[in-house]
């Protein structure tokens, strides 16, 4: 028996490049007020000793925001990736990679606090195929022009 479930969901995770470590700043793509996040910890991730916990796209991750509005600010926020710079294979083998790493604010259970993504997310957030339910319910279909 597992200790670490999937939250609910059937099947193992597509195994994605971690391109985002801990101490790492990303853009926030949403419109909650908040300009950047920076990451204090993966959700999920034991660890291994001088190993810094990273994560990757639909990675849950604990964050602050550093500008933004002063309400967000010096308080610890749940996060999820949506973008990142390093490359990672789709199950059809094709590479995928954005210009820049961002992420969205979201509650305890998954749910955007934000009204609206304001960018680009990829298809296989939205289509379900990284992630175990909690991105893909709530991004816009409209919000992908790839």
């Amino acid at each position: 028996m597992s200790k670490r479930g999937r939250g609910g969901s059937s099947g193992a995770k597509f195994r994605i490049s971690l391109g985002l470590p801990v101490g790492a700043v990303i853009n926030c793509a949403d419109n909650t007020g908040a300009k950047n996040l920076y990451i204090i910890s993966v959700k999920g991730i034991k660890g291994r000793l001088n190993r810094l916990p990273a994560a990757g796209v639909g990675d849950m991750v604990m964050a602050t925001v550093k500008k933004g509005k002063p309400e967000l600010r010096k308080k610890v926020h749940p996060a999820v990736v949506i973008r990142q710079r390093k490359s990672y294979r789709r199950k059809d083998g094709v590479f995928l990679y954005f210009e820049d790493n961002a992420g969205v604010i979201v509650n305890n259970k998954g749910e955007m606090k934000g009204k609206k993504e304001t960018t680009v997310s990829p298809r296989s957030l939205r289509r379900d195929d990284l992630t175990s339910g909690w991105v893909g319910s709530y991004l816009s279909p409209h919000s992908f022009f790839m």
